[in-house]
């Protein structure tokens, strides 16, 4: 069983501005868009774990549903989800241990957590395994960190570290749990 995480953050530790947004995620040009290393670590996951902030952020996106494996929600307020997404999204809730127990009992084992709340719930419990994190060289001095208080100090350890497009840092690091 493992957690992991693959996100992107300011330079100075954010993932979403101050209004929510996302968009200065493609400041950096991409000509030939180079997927980062996501393809390669989305087939290496069996479901994705997300918040209903992010789930419903995904369904604003003027696209088609960008995801191949189940998507489950977390949400104690969602009581449906759209038509469409009906064998591809499920709704759960309880406690992260109970919501991680149900999830194995379907079979999922490597589970993709996103969402900035729900990582920071994910990582207050320490329930992550590792974290992929790209930084963008961009300094917004505000909005919605990706880290926030722990009752405790987590170590980790650093498995690799990518340059993308030349200015793009992503570092690969694994929870290093003490005995």
């Amino acid at each position: 069983m493992k957690n992991s995480v693959f996100i992107a953050t300011s330079l100075d530790g954010f993932i979403a501005d101050k209004n929510g947004n996302i968009d200065w995620l493609h400041k950096i040009p991409n000509p030939n868009n180079d997927d980062l290393g996501y393809i390669a670590f989305t087939n290496s996951i069996d479901a994705i774990v997300m918040g209903r902030t992010t789930f419903e952020t995904v369904c604003g996106f003027d696209i088609d549903w960008p995801y191949t494996k189940p998507v489950f929600v977390l949400s104690t307020t969602l009581t449906k989800v759209p038509e469409n997404l009906k064998d591809k999204v499920f709704l759960i809730n309880g406690t992260l241990t109970e919501v991680l127990k149900s999830i194995h009992k379907k079979g999922y084992q490597k589970l993709y957590i996103d969402g900035g709340k729900t990582i920071q719930s994910f990582l207050k419990e320490d329930l992550i395994d590792e974290l992929i994190i790209t930084t963008i060289p961009i300094v917004l001095g505000g909005g919605f960190r990706l880290f926030g208080d722990l009752p405790k100090e987590l170590n980790l350890e650093l498995v690799a570290s990518k340059t993308f497009l030349n200015q793009l840092q992503q570092t690969h690091y694994r929870r290093k749990k003490l005995l």
